[in-house]
């Protein structure tokens, strides 16, 4: 299988995602500009990732503008035709702003930007990355100013209901508590798929967690568990 990523002006992490897939993962990748419009060489069994970054230098609103490439136009059709889709941080926005995943992504309730290393829980079994990562806490850096998952009560009822959680932000021992939310995300939400499960975004970023060198590698279960069929 083969992952594509997608650069938009102002991506600044699409390099950093593809050495952790290609370089610490084994995996093929394809960078992918935000302009072309072809994704034949994808079948629905690879998976389209869209990066962190400030796609467009976030001007308007994060994602808004990205949401209107010409690419997205494929991937919301490859995503609807059953392929697989990650966004993380910029690319979760996107995502949501984009209807592929409901919901939003707030202002940091503190108003800051935030940069360091959080813990997340997966939420069950019950999608392809929450079955391939164990129980317990994984180690994985944040770095967004607007992160703050929201949604609204019946959305988050559907969410629930259906197991669209996939993780929540928690300490070191695994414990979901408002302490260890980095943004205000409401419920503690870190990540969540669509009905389908085959489109995911999350806020903290797997490919920062994939290397010896920075003595963490908590990131490659979850960017493994999309390499399977």
């Amino acid at each position: 299988m083969k992952f594509g990523i997608i650069v938009f002006p102002g991506s600044n992490c699409d390099r950093d995602m593809m050495h952790a897939l290609r370089d610490d993962l084994k995996q093929e990748t394809i960078m992918l500009w935000h302009k072309d419009r072809d994704l034949s060489m994808f079948t629905t069994d690879d998976c389209i990732v869209l990066p962190g970054g400030f796609s467009y230098g976030d001007y308007l609103r994060c994602g808004a503008l990205a949401r209107f490439s010409p690419m997205m136009e494929q991937v919301i059709d490859f995503a609807n035709r059953g392929g697989k889709v990650l966004g993380v941080c910029n690319g979760f926005q996107i995502l949501c702003e984009a209807g592929l995943l409901p919901g939003v992504l707030l202002q940091n309730d503190h108003q800051k930007f935030v940069c360091k290393n959080v813990f997340i829980k997966s939420e069950g079994p019950d999608n392809r990355i929450g079955s391939a990562v164990s129980n317990t806490a994984l180690k994985i850096p944040v770095a967004h100013g607007e992160g703050r998952y929201y949604a609204d009560a019946p959305t988050l009822k559907q969410l629930h209901d259906n197991k669209q959680v996939v993780f929540r932000y928690c300490d070191e021992a695994g414990e979901v508590h408002i302490n260890a939310n980095p943004n205000g995300a409401i419920n503690n939400i870190a990540g969540i798929c669509n009905a389908d499960r085959n489109v995911y975004g999350m806020m903290p970023h797997p490919e920062r967690a994939c290397s010896p060198s920075l003595h963490n590698i908590d990131g490659r279960a979850i960017l493994m568990a999309l390499a399977h069929n």
